[in-house]
């Protein structure tokens, strides 16, 4: 009993020391954490935040206005702890109103999709929620959750998700509306509703062929099969793909360092320049050419 006591306190010692490098760290105007932290057994992925303002928003969806050096980045954080960020009616309507919200701000020059319960991103539609509806009640809710996604997509600012977790079915099509996706290597994704004898109603069928070719997407949507990072890296799934670290926040710390390269660039040029490559990419090189000028 005394050397359990020993190790439990050896092991505080450790998270008090990992944690003070940071508090050096922080500058002047530089980005605190200051949201309402979810419960204690997640302090440790909360203390990396980068984090400046309150956190704004419904509890489903809180929204970080990062200021000093990342002036400009938002912070959109799913934070559905109990229903492992399962995408609800509560969720979609929270998320519809702030990218509404966005869309029409001059400020906001990157947003950042990401989760706030360490070891998930979203685990896809709220199944229980969904049990409850009555047949009438799920078509018009897979519609307006693809609308979210389609108004993801098409935020005028470029758009990062942050995969430290799994992201399954609809979690994974949220991604994919984003302009750019980060993941940690023991991150697991995949668009597994054929297990559930469902298609993917969000996007999933049209995005992801999109990003990886139409027979890997055929073969990953007819398997159900869920992939780690170092996969979806060499797949073309992710953009990059970082080791996970012992906060559980690695892709989040890469997606701010590209987020920070974004805002240094003209706002009205880089806004202009997703247009024309979301534009053009539908359309022979020509039309897109002609739209471009």
């Amino acid at each position: 009993r005394s050397s359990d006591l020993n190790m439990a306190a050896l092991a505080r010692l450790r998270l008090a020391l990992s944690t003070a490098p940071l508090a050096r760290n922080l500058r002047p105007g530089s980005a605190r954490a200051h949201a309402h932290p979810p419960a204690a057994a997640s302090a440790a992925f909360l203390g990396r935040r980068h984090y400046s303002s309150e956190a704004k928003g419904d509890e489903d969806l809180r929204v970080h206005y990062l200021e000093g050096e990342e002036q400009g980045i938002v912070v959109l954080g799913i934070n559905r702890p109990n229903s492992r960020n399962a995408i609800s009616r509560s969720l979609v309507k929270t998320m519809m109103k702030t990218l509404d919200s966005l869309k029409t701000d001059k400020k906001v020059r990157t947003v950042i999709l990401r989760s706030e319960v360490p070891g998930i991103f979203c685990a896809g539609a709220d199944l229980k929620e969904r049990a409850k509806m009555h047949p009438s009640e799920v078509g018009p809710f897979v519609a307006k959750a693809r609308a979210v996604m389609n108004d993801l997509a098409d935020l005028p600012m470029p758009s990062i998700a942050v995969l430290d977790g799994a992201a399954l079915g609809g979690g994974l099509e949220m991604a994919l509306a984003c302009d750019i996706i980060v993941a940690a290597s023991s991150a697991k994704m995949g668009l597994v509703e054929t297990k559930l004898a469902i298609i993917p109603g969000a996007g999933g069928t049209q995005r992801l062929p999109r990003a990886i070719g139409v027979a890997l997407a055929k073969e990953l949507i007819f398997s159900a099969r869920a992939i780690d990072g170092e996969e979806a890296k060499a797949i073309g799934l992710v953009s990059h793909v970082v080791e996970q670290n012992d906060t559980g926040d690695a892709a989040y710390m890469k997606a701010i360092a590209l987020a920070r390269e974004f805002i240094s660039q003209g706002p009205v040029a880089v806004r202009m320049a997703k247009l024309a490559i979301n534009q053009g990419i539908e359309v022979d090189i020509a039309t897109g050419l002609d739209r471009k000028s």
